[in-house]
């Protein structure tokens, strides 16, 4: 038996014979024995305990000696304390900027044995081919499970198309699989609320199936605040929340019986705001990471860094190892399969030299030891990622600096123009007096204002919006900067000093099929490679994370013009969070898309569907 995609006949069989070696009457293909044992349905620490494991799961625990039966192999680890392997609630792989067999050998070794994995950011790339994309690695040997939840943000609001479109039959087709944990987290509030928003009906109809499928309806109430918005967000379905940024939000969420996702980044704020006030009850909590690169988790670790800094806030080990095991798992209904050190379960553990400072001696997925400390020593999935999944950049002819230029209206010296800021949260766009030369818009270093773009990489036609930005991008000439990564679409944007250096950084892109590339002073001077969907690369994180130091490097050559906005997300330097400025879901208002039937120019309130001239 394969035991890898929860087949609903083999799982029969497989339960069949975990009864038998539990009770002694089938040989176990190993037991693993340990000092002790955290049982995390009651918060328990077990000494010296054994794991009967049969194949993938696990038959039998319970005091060593206890179970009479023979097995093919015996571990002893005295000196170790077993933990169930870690899970996420929410994660997009794609962040990573790895394949999942590779996002895999980086994770397992920290802890991550399971992911339920928010998947609007492939599926709008290549959303027929999203869950084969999910499950292919798992088929292929990769010890680590994925639970893919199909996005509702495919497209992301209905001002925005490309290359994925779900609705109700889509997400009913999605929940006959058993690894299909629900919805991926649904981001177009306007939508839900509103009859009158043109998204309306197909969120409706997503929502729809994923009840009538008994799958679990993933919510994101960025800015929701107000008492009505709270209860509103709970009595549509949506069970679950990661945008909570302050005790007092997570709080009112809690009562409204809204599951809590910690990100790391809110996680102090909201759990001392929460001890301080006498929380007791951590069951409606989970840890989780949403969006980390394969960079970030070299140096910060993954889901165990979450625990750790979860324990330096004041939540204890024990609680904080709920927060990302059984917690996660009840809140997926996932519960027979992963979350715990019990029979039935997959055969997952965290080894720990030392439960305090969580320091990691080994990891087991799939009934076998997949790591050395941090050293993954498990199976490699080898892929041979095909055409759909690498050829995903469909721009047939290379874009010219035309493309990128703003046509004033006739017989002007200057124009007004719409203008935005990265995270411009607000209900208006700036303005600011622009000149005109050759009866083009140009930009305005001394304002700190340059351009922007999005280029349509789906359709074949390479559409390009365009509009001036504030408070970003390169102030050296002939320079700009693009990448494939734009949540949650996915166009190419590009930002830059010159029409003809956004032309090259967006071609160098088209060659690769996607990653980042750098232009100064009219020379590509770095890229970084991401050739599946434009988002992620099959390779080792450490050769990934080279080619990201390599851009760092040659970005610091560069004056990059910044200025705060709306959130404290937004460093100063190189501008890797533009990225993330290109959302459209709440609490954004204004933003840039790709042109379309309801956005010609792409300039469009995602609230309200207004449109406007980028310049007047």
């Amino acid at each position: 038996m394969k035991d890898v995609l929860l087949d609903p006949q083999e799982e029969v069989a497989i339960r069949q014979h975990l009864a038998l070696v539990a009770l002694a009457k089938r040989p176990a293909d190993r037991v693993l024995r340990v000092g002790r044992l955290l049982e995390v349905h009651g918060r328990e620490w077990l000494e010296d305990q054994e794991i009967v494991i049969a194949g993938k799961r696990i038959a039998w625990v319970g005091p060593a000696g206890a179970w009479p039966g023979e097995a093919a192999e015996r571990v002893h680890r005295p000196d170790l304390a077993a933990v169930p392997g870690f899970g996420e609630a929410h994660k997009h792989i794609e962040s990573t900027h790895l394949t999942p067999e590779w996002d895999a050998a980086m994770v397992l070794p920290r802890g991550c044995t399971w992911t339920c994995e928010a998947s609007h950011e492939f599926a709008n790339v290549n959303g027929p081919r999203n869950l084969e994309f999910w499950l292919k690695a798992r088929e292929a040997g990769m010890p680590n499970k994925i639970f893919p939840l199909p996005g509702s943000a495919v497209p992301p609001t209905a001002y925005e198309h490309g290359g994925g479109w779900f609705g109700h039959d889509e997400q009913a087709g999605f929940m006959q699989s058993p690894m299909v944990a629900g919805l991926d987290e649904v981001m177009d509030w306007p939508a839900v609320w509103n009859p009158e928003n043109p998204a309306y009906e197909r969120l409706w109809g997503m929502i729809g199936a994923t009840l009538a499928g008994r799958g679990v309806v993933e919510g994101h109430a960025a800015g929701l605040t107000a008492l009505g918005d709270i209860n509103a967000f709970a009595a549509a379905g949506l069970a679950g929340d990661h945008e909570g940024r302050a005790a007092a939000e997570v709080r009112e969420k809690l009562r409204r019986g809204i599951f809590i996702e910690v990100r790391p980044q809110s996680m102090v704020a909201i759990f001392e705001g929460l001890l301080a006030e006498g929380q007791e009850d951590w069951s409606q909590f989970a840890l989780i990471t949403d969006d980390r690169s394969a960079s970030d988790t070299l140096r910060m670790g993954a889901t165990d860094h979450n625990v750790r800094l979860a324990v330096s806030c004041g939540i204890p080990v024990e609680v904080a190892i709920q927060m990302v095991t059984i917690n996660p798992a009840r809140h997926m209904r996932l519960t027979p399969y992963v979350g715990s050190i019990s029979p039935g379960r997959f055969a997952d553990a965290v080894l720990l030299s030392d439960v305090g400072s969580l320091e990691i001696a080994e990891v087991w997925a799939d009934g076998q030891q997949v790591s050395d400390g941090t050293r993954y020593i498990g199976p490699m999935a080898r892929i041979d990622w095909p055409d759909w999944a690498t050829q995903t950049v469909n721009l047939p002819q290379p874009v010219t600096a035309a493309d990128f230029a703003i046509p004033a209206p006739e017989g002007r010296q200057t124009v007004t123009a719409a203008i935005l800021r990265p995270f411009h949260w607000y209900n208006d766009f700036l303005t600011a007096e622009l000149p005109v030369e050759g009866g083009l818009a140009q930009r305005d270093s001394a304002q700190k204002i340059t351009k922007f773009a999005i280029v349509d990489r789906y359709s074949g036609g390479g559409e390009v919006a365009k509009m001036f930005w504030k408070g970003t991008g390169p102030a050296t000439p002939a320079t700009a900067l693009a990448c494939s990564v734009a949540h949650d679409k996915h166009n190419i944007w590009a930002v830059g000093s010159s029409d003809e250096a956004m032309a090259m950084a967006v071609n160098a892109i088209r060659e690769m099929q996607g990653g980042w590339a750098l232009v100064v002073n009219g020379e590509v001077t770095a890229t970084v490679r991401y050739e599946v969907g434009g988002l992620m690369s099959a390779r080792p994180a450490e050769e990934l994370d080279a080619e990201m130091q390599a851009l760092y490097r040659a970005a610091e050559a560069v004056d990059w013009m910044w200025e705060p906005t709306a959130t404290e997300n937004w460093p100063e330097g190189f501008p890797e969070r533009l990225a993330f400025a290109t959302l459209t879901c709440a609490p954004w208002r204004w933003v840039l898309v790709a042109p379309g039937p309801l956005a010609p120019e792409g300039f469009v309130n995602v609230t309200t569907g207004q449109t406007h001239p980028v310049v007047w």
